[in-house]
């Protein structure tokens, strides 16, 4: 019984004749799965693949400032050089008349100019040294542009 030579009986290795056809249907789910992993891989990652950010520095008008407050006008040229309301200084001198202005009762606000070919790491020390004293208010001074021009690449 069931030996070979016998027809499909219990436990035996022989198919029945519906299931002999060839099986033509793929699951396609399993490939579904690799792609979307895939794809939620490449989202992440894509972000991070941009390495060279391009900016455009501001030629916007602010708020014009307080003029009852105490400001102190910080000037960086293109050389690096510093001046303090239009006096020559040094890095030493700089740390020091900082220190000074933060000791005060109001401590000014220190209002950063910087020429556009000035190296971030000089803009990067000011900003650093004027922290370390105390000074908390910082302002960055823009040149406006004259009414009636538009930027490059900018639609009126």
């Amino acid at each position: 019984m069931g030996g070979p030579g016998f027809g499909g009986g219990f436990g035996s290795f022989e198919r029945p004749e519906a299931s002999r056809q060839v099986m033509a249907d793929i699951n396609v789910t399993p490939l579904v799965d690799v792609m979307l992993v895939l794809l939620v891989i490449f989202i992440i990652t894509a972000p991070l693949l941009s390495y060279a950010i391009r900016l455009e520095l501001p030629n916007e008008p602010a708020p014009a400032t307080d003029a009852s407050a105490a400001t102190v006008s910080l000037s960086i040229d293109a050389d690096g050089r510093l001046y303090w309301n239009n006096d020559a200084l040094s890095d030493d001198e700089l740390r020091a008349r900082v220190t000074a202005a933060a000791k005060q009762p109001t401590p000014p606000e220190l209002q950063l100019r910087a020429d556009k070919a000035t190296r971030y790491e000089r803009v990067a020390f000011v900003l650093a040294t004027a922290q370390q004293a105390g000074l908390a208010k910082l302002g960055f001074v823009t040149d406006p542009e004259p009414v009636g021009q538009a930027a490059p690449g900018k639609s009126p």
